[in-house]
Order: structure tokens, then C-alpha cells, then sequence
């Protein structure tokens, strides 16, 4: 008799960051994270926060699933740790939603820190409820079907942004920022520098300085045409 084969996939090995790690990001901006990343890191700007005052922090369990199908996110909810965010690729899926309120409030009651998702929810109002950050690219009142296929903890793309289980998520009104495993510990030593940087920035602006004496010396070096 031919075996059947699974409709879906799960790793369950997630190389996390430690929570002493997950902390030094915790609260910070996303454009500092950016800045300390050289620019990079960005989700696609249409994915915001249904809540534009949360903010989330948290190790990726990543989720692939079929278009207008989310069955593959119980069993991510299933296997994910509490402080974990759900990244759920839909393969930018915009006809109807991938989650609603159903989905939100199991992850919120398991302790889930958030779910990112680069197509569309619904039941906004039941969401915002819940309290729980969910990032998404917009609503719709229709539903998603429950068939599969899907996979958890692959590697995956989510608003133009390579995804790896145990990533760290930030998020916040400005968007969603990706910080890969290898590189947070350098990033959060490189944030140190951005931060002092933007305090003294606005330290001089509260002193009156119009132009940054640094960004004098730019238009200086570049040269500066003036027509009368």
C-alpha cells in the first residue's frame, strides 16, 4: 500500500535568543534598529500594527501557508513558546484574511508576544482587544479555509524580508524590523552608538542648532550652489 504523504511540515529545533538578548531590544524604536543595521531589515511599509501604540519584541516561529488557508497556524500555535511571534507568509494573499479574532486570542491566551502576517486579518475590533500586537497589511471580512498544505519553522519571506525561525521581531507604529540571529548581539552593541548619537542630535536642536555641525561639513565638502 503506498504511503500517504503529509500535507505539512514542522522544525522544531528554533535557535532562539537568549531573553537577556531579547530585552536590550525591548521598547526601542525600530528606526534605531534599522539605523544600527545599516538601513536593512525593514518589513514592506503596508505591514502595520492594527494598534498603532503596541510594540513587539520576541523570537520568529515562522509559518507557511496556502493562500485563503490557515490551518497550518493551530499547529504553530500548538508548538509556539510563550514570548514567541508568529510570522505567517500567505504569500501576500489579499483577497480575504488570513487570521481573525479566533486565532488571536488562543495566541494571547498561550502567551504569544505577537503575530506578524503579510496578508490581511479580520475581526479588527475583536483583535485590538485581545491587546495583543498584530501586524498585518490591511482587513477583510472574508475567511480563510481550513485544508492546508503549510509549514513551520522553514525558511521564509514576509513583507520582502528573509525570515528564519528564531529571528528577532521587533515592531512597532513605524513598521516591523528583522534582526537575524547572527547578528543581534552586534546590533544591539551597534544601537548603543545609534542612541547616543540621536541624544546628542537632539540635545543641539534644543540649543538651536539648525544643521548638524556634521552635516556642515557634508555641504561643504559637496559644494553649495546659491543663486540670488
Amino acid at each position: 500500500m503506498e504511503a500517504k504523504s503529509a500535507l505539512f511540515r514542522l522544525f522544531l529545533n528554533v535557535p532562539r535568543p537568549s531573553p537577556q538578548q531579547v530585552e536590550k531590544f525591548r521598547g526601542i524604536p525600530t528606526g534605531n534598529i534599522c539605523d544600527a543595521m545599516d538601513r536593512f531589515g525593514a518589513m514592506n511599509y503596508q505591514i502595520q500594527a492594527l494598534d498603532r501604540s503596541v510594540h513587539l519584541c520576541g523570537p520568529a516561529i515562522t509559518v507557511r501557508t496556502r493562500p485563503c488557508d490557515n490551518l497550518i497556524i493551530y499547529k504553530a500555535l500548538e508548538i509556539a513558546q510563550p514570548g514567541d511571534v508568529l510570522v505567517i507568509t500567505c504569500h501576500e494573499y489579499q483577497t480575504g484574511s488570513t487570521v481573525g479574532d479566533i486565532v488571536v486570542k488562543i495566541a494571547a491566551r498561550k502567551g504569544i508576544a505577537g503575530m506578524v502576517c503579510d496578508g490581511l486579518c479580520r475581526d479588527a475590533s475583536g483583535i485590538r482587544a485581545t491587546g495583543l500586537p498584530v501586524f498585518v497589511r490591511g482587513t477583510s471580512p472574508s475567511s480563510p479555509f481550513k485544508d492546508g498544505p503549510g509549514e513551520i519553522n522553514g525558511p521564509i519571506a514576509c513583507g520582502g524580508v528573509p525570515v528564519h525561525p528564531g529571528d528577532l521581531i521587533v515592531g512597532d507604529e513605524d513598521g516591523v524590523v528583522v534582526i537575524p540571529t547572527r547578528e543581534v548581539e552586534r546590533t544591539a552593541e551597534r544601537l548603543l552608538a545609534v542612541q547616543a548619537k540621536e541624544a546628542r542630535m537632539l540635545q543641539d536642536v534644543e540649543a538651536g542648532v539648525i544643521i548638524p555641525p556634521a552635516l556642515v561639513a557634508e555641504l561643504e565638502a559637496r559644494g553649495v550652489e546659491v543663486v540670488e
